[in-house]
């Protein structure tokens, strides 16, 4: 039977656990399609007719498209699907996306392209079938011609991502050997761990069907580092970490006698107000902030805190103020921007604080003198030069030690991890 329906702006929201209309879902799996209409499913940015249901086929016409997304987020996962492309075909699988901004860069595509088609003869290797878009190139030479369905399987296991088409593997990549800075910061959403799977439409037609997904093992364990990442705290005690010692510009004046003797002290005042608590890093309120011994360059950093209410805090990178911790309540804007830029953006895009009292997660990423941070898997600084705050006529220091800063209040900080980017 033939069914035909179009997709509105208004999705509904029902959970889908069916089999395709094309036999039963292989076991672990669980078909994203019904084969007749849209149900656990999200429709954004529209164009024309956006995407149609026929015969058990999701289609996007060559008059419609935009973004039909999964209501449901998905971390790590096995995707597949058949896809069949007209000449000229352009579409994308928008992963651990969310449901604002170009998926492509806010979180990533992988791209679904008529690669041998004429008209894409000079294209960059990372615009081509299967590729993730903009960041990892995929082999060519696998894709039946348009007119033709193909098999595609996308896995997604923490920052590997492995792409199959009709039988061979095409991409496998890990997004942590990416190190040009650009990419990274032009691509933010690589960082994202979770997020939606969609279609992306193109106003090009290109047919979908046999859609399912397998979610395979999200799971983290307080203060052991992703892969990857190394964990600056280890849960148990403040190794690996030292007491403040005045500003840069102040500690690169002093003598190394002088200095050595200052750290010791502020060593033991570390000792005495910061305390490891049930895992996690606890500050009494009463001393200083609590510094790397090592310094960092371009870095990105996961970092979990929590603070009472009225509570101030931040997080200093290379020793310079800082990406904002506060009481959105109380000072009327959310945590996460660059609070002390002066000529360059200062505040965060919008409030992504969970409530007093809960642990909120930062993902802050720096390359030189840009900056991007997420805050609970919301992109809350996109990208910004950071300046330096102790010195405003010089850019921010190349290199430094990262601070768990605060103003005199309760703090908790756990799963501190780094991840050094190295050409």
């Amino acid at each position: 039977m033939s069914v035909s329906k179009y997709l509105g702006l208004a999705a509904v929201t029902a959970a889908l656990t069916l089999t395709t209309a094309f036999g039963a879902v292989e076991e672990g799996f669980t078909s994203l399609f019904n084969g007749e209409d849209f149900t656990g499913w999200k429709m954004v940015n529209q164009h024309g007719p956006g995407y149609l249901v026929k015969d058990g086929v999701i289609i996007c016409p060559a008059d419609g498209g935009g973004n039909l997304f999964t209501e449901k987020e998905y971390s790590n996962f096995v995707l597949r699907f058949e896809v069949k492309l007209s000449p000229g075909g352009n579409n994308g699988i928008g992963i651990r996306a969310p449901l604002q901004g170009d998926a492509a860069y806010a979180g990533m595509e992988i791209q679904v392209l008529d690669s041998e088609h004429k008209s894409y003869e000079k294209l960059q290797p990372w615009q081509y079938h299967g590729s993730v878009y903009g960041i990892i190139p995929a082999k060519r030479g696998f894709q039946n011609d348009a007119g033709q369905w193909n098999t595609e399987e996308i896995v997604a296991d923490g920052r590997k991502i492995k792409v199959t088409l009709n039988g061979t593997v095409i991409l496998d990549g890990d997004l942590n050997s990416v190190k040009d800075p650009n990419v990274i910061l032009s691509h933010p959403g690589m960082l994202r761990d979770t997020g939606h799977i969609g279609f992306l439409g193109h106003s090009s037609h290109v047919e979908f069907r046999n859609i399912r997904v397998k979610e395979l093992p999200y799971s983290t364990q307080d203060n052991v580092a992703p892969e990857g990442f190394k964990a600056l705290f280890n849960g148990k005690d403040l190794d690996g970490w030292k007491g403040l010692v005045a500003d840069p510009p102040t500690r690169a004046k002093v003598s190394p006698e002088a200095l050595a003797e200052a750290q010791a002290k502020a060593d033991q005042r570390m000792k005495d107000h910061w305390k490891v608590v049930d895992g996690a890093l606890e500050f009494d309120g009463k001393g200083d902030s609590l510094c790397t011994i090592k310094d960092y360059a371009d870095f990105e950093m996961l970092v979990d805190w929590k603070i009472m209410a009225k509570g101030d805090s931040g997080i200093y990178l290379r020793g310079s103020p800082q990406v904002q911790i506060w009481d959105p309540v109380n000072f009327g804007l959310g945590s996460g921007g660059l609070y002390n830029n002066q000529k360059n953006p200062s505040k965060p895009t919008v409030d992504a604080d969970k409530p007093i009292g809960e642990w909120n997660s930062f993902r802050i990423f720096m390359a030189g003198e840009k900056v991007s941070v997420y805050l609970n898997n919301v992109l809350v600084v996109n990208n910004v030069t950071m300046e330096n705050y102790w010195e405003r006529d010089k850019p921010i220091y190349p290199i430094g030690q990262l601070e768990l800063q605060n103003h005199g209040n309760y703090l908790w900080f756990k799963n501190v991890y780094v991840r050094e980017i190295k050409k």
